[in-house]
């Protein structure tokens, strides 16, 4: 009689695991649970927020028009590439519009997102973004990385401690302790994350059922990973909007705005490529590009992200969406990390996200920036401290101190240059000359090593 292979067991049960798995999982493909995905959906929104905020109020952007855009953008991405797949505003050119006197209107902000879309578009369609992403040295992307975290988390810790006036793109008065957005509120958010996330390495689906499944996964560990704890913050932070000004209701208008084309001139070309374009190109290919197409082989190893797809979906989605109004946008790095880490680990989460802002810019349309201006900043700021901390982790596998001398120098000089694309050009030129010196140096023990030997036989060859 045949014995059974002791193999055999698992692929019997292999059906029967997956037949026990809910409906909506096997019917969509999620491998990991609905409120981890449900909860890192919320994980770039430090950032959004804030930014689309502030140039709603600034320079009078259609909230609604970027909304229902923004959500069919996070929809189509998270079904094409497969990974929680961030949509954010243009950092730069937000930067720009709001500091310009005067401000930039909203026509020369539709032209320098053009501009640079139609930039990212040609890298990526005729590939050589995909030879400049296998150029260039990781220590110097791992630069970028971390100049982009420690930022984000720099921001994040000013958003907690101080007041902010976003329209003058500063911090105000020390925020208070008590109160709707006081320190308590924004550290007992914080408190809560962490006892809830931890370090973000057991917010896994994957490994959460296969240890279930082999009995080693204790059940306070279960416990924690099913609750959506960033989920339950950001709906938090929703509902004190309405406690701390109840005119809210009385101020809300149903239905989007009217969504039409922009008048553009010449004038706003000229003005939104210089002032606009011009600072943001290099960002959006250090950050949007190569250091997102970096994060995701970390974090996803087996959907490393194509460089060339990712600029030429930065292309199509501005050169769609600006002639309307709508924000001009890129996929973060700092927003992946901040998915990732509140637990998303498929396309579903964004698509989920999608779906909130599609909901919310056609019912709400533009008075939902009433809401959003009572929302606790220092919550904002929590969510935005745990993006940039796993953004900066990611630069922890330089092993040498080489890689590390040149990583942390790229870094410097991008925080205190302000400038990514500063730091980049430092880190590629010290990366260069410290090859040079090796090659040298390299060279000059060759010489010496062949004069020796070359002495030696002179020296064997006498009688």
């Amino acid at each position: 009689m045949d014995q059974q292979s002791p193999f055999s067991s698992s692929t019997t049960t292999a059906p029967l695991l997956l037949h026990h798995q809910p409906w909506w999982r096997r019917h969509f493909n999620i491998k990991n649970t609905l409120s981890s995905e449900l909860s890192g959906a919320v994980g770039d929104l430090g950032t959004f927020i804030p930014i689309i905020l502030t140039l709603t109020l600034v320079s009078h952007l259609d909230l609604s028009t970027t909304l229902i855009f923004t959500a069919l953008y996070n929809i189509a991405t998270g079904l094409l590439f497969h990974i929680p797949m961030p949509v954010q505003p243009m950092k730069s050119i937000a930067a720009v519009a709001v500091s310009e006197t005067p401000h930039l209107t909203t026509s020369q902000i539709a032209t320098a997102g053009a501009s640079t879309a139609a930039v990212l578009l040609l890298l990526g369609a005729t590939g050589l973004m995909s030879t400049l992403y296998r150029l260039l040295p990781l220590p110097v992307v791992r630069g970028v990385q971390l100049s982009q975290g420690l930022s984000f988390a720099f921001s994040a810790i000013k958003y907690i401690r101080y007041n902010q006036d976003f329209i003058a793109s500063k911090s105000t008065t020390p925020r208070a302790w008590l109160g709707l957005d006081g320190l308590v509120l924004a550290l007992t958010s914080l408190l809560f994350l962490v006892i809830f996330t931890g370090s973000g390495d057991h917010h896994t689906g994957d490994e959460s059922n296969d240890n279930e499944s082999r009995g080693r996964s204790s059940k306070w560990s279960r416990i924690m990973s099913s609750i959506p704890a960033a989920l339950i913050v950001f709906l938090f932070g929703l509902v004190l909007c309405f406690i701390r000004d109840p005119t809210i209701f009385s101020d809300i208008k149903f239905g989007p705005s009217k969504i039409g084309f922009l008048s553009i001139t010449w004038e706003d070309w000229k003005v939104g490529f210089l002032k606009g374009a011009v600072p943001q190109i290099p960002l959006s290919i250090l950050n949007s590009v190569i250091a997102v197409c970096k994060l995701s082989g970390d974090l996803f190893p087996d959907r490393e992200l194509s460089a060339a797809k990712v600029s030429v979906s930065v292309g199509v989605m501005n050169l769609v969406g600006c002639w309307f109004g709508a924000m001009p946008v890129c996929h973060g790095a700092g927003g992946l990390a901040g998915q990732y880490r509140f637990g998303a680990r498929s396309g579903w989460s964004v698509v989920f996200l999608g779906i909130g802002k599609l909901v919310i810019g056609l019912v709400f349309g533009n008075s939902f920036v009433r809401i959003l201006s009572q929302f606790p900043i220092g919550i904002l700021g929590v969510l935005l401290l745990f993006a940039g901390i796993e953004l900066a982790m990611a630069s922890r596998d330089m092993n040498s101190k080489e890689e590390s001398f040149v990583m942390l120098v790229c870094a410097a000089v991008s925080l205190t240059g302000s400038s990514s694309a500063l730091g980049f050009v430092c880190g590629i030129l010290l990366f260069l000359l410290l090859k040079l010196r090796r090659l040298q140096c390299s060279g000059s023990m060759f010489s010496k090593f062949k004069s020796g030997s070359a002495i030696d036989d002179e020296t064997s060859s006498i009688p």
